[in-house]
């Protein structure tokens, strides 16, 4: 099996690195997961990097990603009680998921960092082939990794989606969380969203959280995994401080 657009991830050629911000399990008082963000080599924004990106590189741009995010995560995090990585992916970077996920398991085999703790999303923002994306998300699963989607409620296909498929996490659109403190309907729409993904067996993230009191209205509804501001900022190439209020 073959993959003439990824198989070696070469084509990208500006230089890039990765910033992280945890995910933060409220309930337990520790980090369940760092998000990998791409920034310029010297730490400026994502836009700088993206900008870059076109349809004739993208394939190798996704790979490089997913290297440089797992290579940083192999020597930051705690090996004693290993968070898990999420890895925003391009599904239209994908060829075929088996093919292009090689480089991946290499470098998750050269570093000694266990698959299982690697999630992989997407976000529903760009209109995406269903088919082509639910064989990547069954692909993923099949060899390990966990899934999730970004942004939902802010896109195309998520509800439709979910009748196809259900990942292991929903993050909510932050939109839905900016101000929920104080609009009720907000808390209404969230609240019976969360519903739905318990019933769905899907654990839910509420990410953008900014103020206390948009963390304890969260709380209030069971959510246990919150990322945002008030959580942690993103830190260039290292793992962003815990408040020691949030810390168990």
């Amino acid at each position: 099996m073959t993959c003439q657009g990824c198989k070696n991830g070469t084509g990208f050629g500006s230089r890039f690195s990765m910033a992280f911000q945890p995910i933060m399990d409220t309930r337990r008082g520790a980090v369940f997961a760092h998000e990998a963000l791409v920034r310029g080599i010297d730490g400026s924004g994502a836009v700088t990097v993206l900008s870059l990106v076109d349809p004739d590189n993208r394939y190798a741009f996704d790979q490089q990603c997913r290297v440089r995010a797992i290579e940083l995560a192999a020597e930051l995090f705690p090996r004693h009680e290993m968070p898990h990585l999420s890895i925003n992916f391009m599904p239209n970077a994908v060829y075929e998921p088996r093919a292009c996920i090689r480089q991946t398991l290499e470098t998750a085999r050269r570093t000694d960092f266990p698959l299982d703790r690697i999630i992989f999303e997407f976000t529903e923002v760009e209109k995406l082939d269903t088919a082509h994306l639910l064989n990547i998300l069954k692909s993923y699963r099949e060899i390990g990794f966990k899934t999730a989607i970004d942004d939902f409620g802010a896109g195309y296909s998520g509800l439709n989606l979910l009748t196809q498929f259900q990942p292991d996490l929903v993050k909510l659109d932050m939109d839905l969380i900016r101000g929920i403190d104080t609009d009720t309907v907000k808390q209404i729409v969230v609240r019976r969203t969360l519903d739905m993904l318990r019933d769905l067996g899907v654990t839910a993230v509420c990410e953008g959280v900014e103020t206390a009191g948009e963390l304890r209205v969260l709380t209030d509804l069971g959510v246990d995994l919150i990322q945002g501001y008030f959580i942690a900022r993103p830190t260039f190439e290292g793992l962003s401080p815990i408040p020691t209020a949030l810390a168990a």
